[in-house]
């Protein structure tokens, strides 16, 4: 990973004047993503928020903002295109790719159904909800991806809770806080790599920053589970190929020491495509597949942070993030006069409104903080707060409104495995809500160096 003192430096907002105008593009977005949700769960249709691709929803956002621009047309298209090729945002999409070669890899391979193995053999009987909540974590750290650990565990889960009989809710409430645990932890998550590039800091410096907030938040809500927990159920022994699991323990070994992203994710890739050759029926052929359909998978969210990064840049060259810089600073200005650790303190629950209020309109974590991230880094650089926590931030507090939306793609998941609906879901979503808690307190009671 680039080192931050390295890190290329966003545009000052200060060179420009201030613009509201320059915003609405944003707001056409958010307009016609939300309003089509809205108008497509009217309707009852499943996955309502996601029939119109933010991909195209984007499209007009972006005309508008190069009629609107006071440039020329030629320097309007240069503009969006120097966003779109920004140094952080082709990083960011080549880690996507790599994220998604290794997921595609790792599952073709049975290295998620090995893990899952591994995980309910340590399960006790009687800890049934906490050890789902683990389970879940733990695989979701290690794929980089809440949504493949739902549609990995939930089924699983379901089943248990059923023969144990406890509440589906309650046991749909761990599967996707353990997810969510494990996606806001996780190095290969496309929510960390959208945190660390755009506020330029290591990912594993991200990571031990995070742990800050998840371990309390997570202890309590393990001790909430298990307090609740009741029924118990013999989980079927499974076959244990320690040997899949090795490439999701490998990665995460790299990740904590320190080693260059591109290269962890280049050497997981490679450890899961080895054990396929060696374990099963696998050739070289399916490997070479299986990272292409990896690459196809991460398609959306590729294109939609190419888009967004040139959507950004012409926000930003016209004074759109200025403004939002402007109103924040006002914000922070009017709860804390004092310098220092006070401002350090406004800026961080700054930040965490401003991505939060972003993903509750998009339903997305990732492209929240895609959206957000130069405003943060600019009042982080302005305040004093370091590259690692405002990364930090921004991935907690998106994570933390993905998990309560009920129209956020998690919840859906989950409320289809269960047969429930989304609001009984994101209800029980207790490591959310504990973890706003915490971080909020965090935030505003640790001392800062």
């Amino acid at each position: 990973m680039t080192n931050s003192n390295h890190a290329p430096k966003a545009p000052a907002t200060d060179s420009v004047t201030p613009s509201f105008l320059a915003l609405t593009p944003l707001f056409l977005f958010l307009a016609l993503f939300i309003g089509a949700g809205v108008y497509f769960q009217s309707q009852g249709v499943d996955f309502a928020f996601y029939q119109l691709p933010s991909v195209v929803a984007i499209l007009p956002a972006i005309i508008f903002a190069i009629l609107i621009s006071k440039q020329k047309l030629n320097q309007s298209i240069d503009t969006f295109l120097a966003g779109i090729g920004h140094s952080n945002i082709i990083a960011m999409c080549i880690i996507y790719l790599l994220a998604g070669a290794f997921a595609a890899v790792a599952k073709a391979t049975g290295g998620v159904d090995a893990t899952v193995a591994l995980g309910l053999s340590l399960v006790p009987s009687s800890l049934l909800l906490p050890g789902f909540f683990v389970i879940a974590a733990f695989i979701a750290t290690a794929m980089g991806t809440s949504m493949g650990t739902i549609a990995a565990v939930a089924p699983i889960a379901l089943g248990v809770a059923n023969e144990a009989q406890i509440d589906l809710a309650i046991m749909a409430g761990a599967v996707i806080s353990g997810a969510l645990f494990g996606d806001n932890l996780s190095i290969i998550s496309d929510t960390t790599i959208a945190a660390t590039r755009t506020q330029g800091c290591e990912m594993k410096d991200k990571f031990r920053e995070n742990l800050i907030f998840s371990i309390p938040a997570s202890i309590i809500t393990l001790v909430i589970f298990t307090l609740v927990g009741q029924g118990q159920a013999d989980v079927a022994a499974q076959e244990i190929d320690f040997i899949k699991v090795i490439p999701y323990l490998t990665i995460l070994f790299l990740a904590v020491v320190g080693i260059n992203v591109f290269v962890v994710l280049t050497v997981g890739i490679l450890l899961a495509g080895v054990t396929g050759l060696l374990t099963m029926d696998y050739g070289v052929i399916q490997f070479g597949q299986d990272i292409y359909a990896g690459f196809s998978n991460m398609q959306e969210i590729f294109i939609l942070s190419m888009l967004v990064g040139g959507l950004a840049a012409l926000m930003q060259q016209q004074g759109g993030l200025a403004f939002v810089s402007k109103q924040v600073e006002k914000l922070i200005a009017r709860f804390s006069k004092a310098k220092g650790e006070a401002s350090c303190r406004a800026s961080e629950l700054g930040m965490a409104g401003i991505v939060a209020a972003t993903n509750t309109c998009v339903a997305n974590n990732t492209v929240s903080i895609v959206v957000t991230g130069d405003i943060a880094k600019d009042l982080a650089q302005k305040h004093g707060v370091t590259p690692k926590r405002a990364a930090s931030i921004l991935d907690i507090f998106s994570c933390i409104i993905q998990g309560l939306i009920p129209y956020g793609a998690q919840a859906l998941l989950v409320a289809s495995t269960f047969s429930l609906s989304p609001l009984e879901v994101v209800a029980h979503a207790w490591y959310c809500m504990i973890l706003a808690v915490v971080a909020v307190l965090i935030v505003v009671f640790r001392k800062r160096k």
